[in-house]
């Protein structure tokens, strides 16, 4: 059975994030393996330390997994060390790097079996966009392929700091019937293994269909 899946809307491992300490306890392993790899020409070693300092203050440890480039995402010693862990976390930075670096990579591959075997699976910002297929482009708000772990799902994050004027020509460009998942900073839409969705943390979540505010039911087919 597929674990919990976390879709983050941003400024991940600070206070507010009362979502990390619970998935924490779900995993069953205190140490978080973290990928920086949307952070990679962002100081992804800054990364590492913070999500460091933020599991440790909440009662676990993380642990940076380098996987910054295509080179690393074939490596497979790196695919085992995903394969392996119980809590994957992709950190934010630029999502069009992430998809490039992952694509169709053995480390994809691992991800994606850790999280079928149950292993808890976050993205906060990048992270959260590329696991969903469509994905919001960032440059221009439309919309482009992403690595489509959840299909018929798209994510605008940073939606309480993201540009209105943005956000409003990516919720118009949206194609007809797609769920558009607009999510604060500190705030996560949870997808739990018995297919139900919720929202935890600091902010809020909006999902929009075909330009209006609809319920978190309208997901359910996407469980």
């Amino acid at each position: 059975m597929s674990g919990p899946l976390m879709l983050v809307g941003g400024g991940e491992w600070r206070e507010g994030c009362t979502f990390d300490r619970t998935l924490l306890t779900e995993a069953g392993d205190p140490e978080v393996l973290v990928l920086p790899t949307a952070a990679a020409y962002e100081h992804p070693e800054r990364a590492v330390e913070t999500a460091t300092q933020w599991f440790e203050s909440i009662g676990g440890g993380a642990r940076g997994l380098m996987v910054l480039h295509r080179a690393e995402a074939e490596d497979p010693d790196m695919a085992a060390a995903v394969r392996a862990s119980r809590f994957i976390y992709l950190a934010g930075g630029s999502p069009m790097h992430l998809r490039s670096v992952l694509k169709d990579s053995p480390v994809w591959d691992a991800l994606v079996g850790a999280w079928n075997d149950g292993a808890v699976l976050a993205g906060s910002s990048a992270g959260a966009m590329v696991l969903c297929d469509p994905m919001v482009d960032p440059r221009g708000g439309a919309f482009t392929l992403g690595l489509g772990l959840l299909g018929q799902l798209a994510v605008i994050p940073h939606h309480d700091t993201w540009s209105p004027e943005k956000a409003r020509r990516t919720i118009e460009l949206a194609p007809p019937g797609l769920p558009l998942v607009a999510v604060d900073e500190r705030t996560a839409l949870i997808l739990r293994p018995d297919a139900s969705w919720s929202v935890e943390g600091a902010g809020k979540v909006v999902v929009f269909v075909d330009g209006r505010e609809v319920g978190l039911e309208a997901l359910a087919r996407n469980g």
